[in-house]
């Protein structure tokens, strides 16, 4: 897989897959479509563009031949915005994805994932295996991460502008903040779901296909990464040199040994 790394990659306009619940999300399709596919699925309060595009993963993708799909997790980006808790349940953001390639017509994907898109991929690799065939999984962690965050206070900012005193609460914000158009009650309502119980990855029962894990050197949940790694039987890990959680995905290291990784058989 030695073609040429377009100078460029833009965000096309995107096309839309109704899931089961009524929900529309989102997808994005670049390259040859008879090339194999990657399926890129973002972190929390991140969108494909601010994930995938704009940190160079579709154009290395691209470079080393294959197919991009990318979509916007619901909640996030072009995709609806749910503001009910029960909408994000881990089932429905497995639901979304096999829709998707049921849609495009696809069975044995590459995945990427980050963060919140790490883990539906564990998920969705255990749960339909069928449909992935390798995955990369960055920044996954053992724990539910969004319990944490004071969905009152959050929501008591979003409706009203109360400042948010709970200090994890508040970096929470600013990061949902910090992606344009994001809407902080349906990110809020994500937080409530996710913490419903089935988020977490389960490493007595891991994935059976090949799973690179990827965490920043400097990210804390680094040893619960490598523990999941360590579970899993076919697993391979990649400590991504001087990247914390929220900058790993921009790392030239992490991108090229993910994009590397994909390209081997089996």
């Amino acid at each position: 897989m030695d073609a040429k790394i377009p100078e460029r990659t833009e965000l096309p306009a995107p096309q839309f897959v109704l899931a089961p619940d009524g929900t529309r999300i989102a997808t994005y399709s670049w390259g040859d479509e008879d090339a194999p596919t990657v399926l890129c699925v973002h972190g929390f309060a991140s969108s494909c563009r601010d994930n995938w595009v704009e940190t160079g993963w579709v154009r290395q993708l691209l470079g080393a031949g294959f197919r991009v799909l990318g979509v916007d997790q619901r909640g996030h980006g072009a995709s609806g915005h749910p503001h009910d808790p029960e909408a994000y349940r881990m089932s429905a953001f497995v639901t979304d994805l096999v829709t998707v390639l049921d849609t495009y017509l696809l069975d044995g994907v590459r995945y990427a994932g980050y963060s919140l898109g790490a883990r539906v991929g564990w998920q969705l690799a255990v749960q339909a295996p069928e449909h992935v065939s390798r995955a990369v999984l960055g920044g996954i962690p053992d724990g539910r991460p969004l319990a944490r965050l004071k969905t009152e206070q959050a929501r008591a900012y979003a409706e009203h502008g109360t400042p948010v005193e709970d200090r994890v609460t508040r970096s929470y914000v600013s990061l949902a903040e910090r992606v344009p158009g994001n809407d902080l009650l349906a990110l809020i309502a994500l937080a409530e779901g996710m913490a419903g119980g089935d988020a977490d990855p389960d490493p007595a029962r891991p994935p059976r296909q090949p799973v690179l894990f990827a965490t920043g050197s400097e990210d804390a949940i680094l040893p619960q990464s490598k523990r999941l790694a360590e579970a899993t039987p076919a697993a391979s890990f990649l400590e991504v040199p001087g990247r914390h959680h929220f900058n790993a995905p921009g790392s030239r290291v992490f991108r090229e040994g993910a994009a590397e990784f994909l390209a081997e058989a089996g």
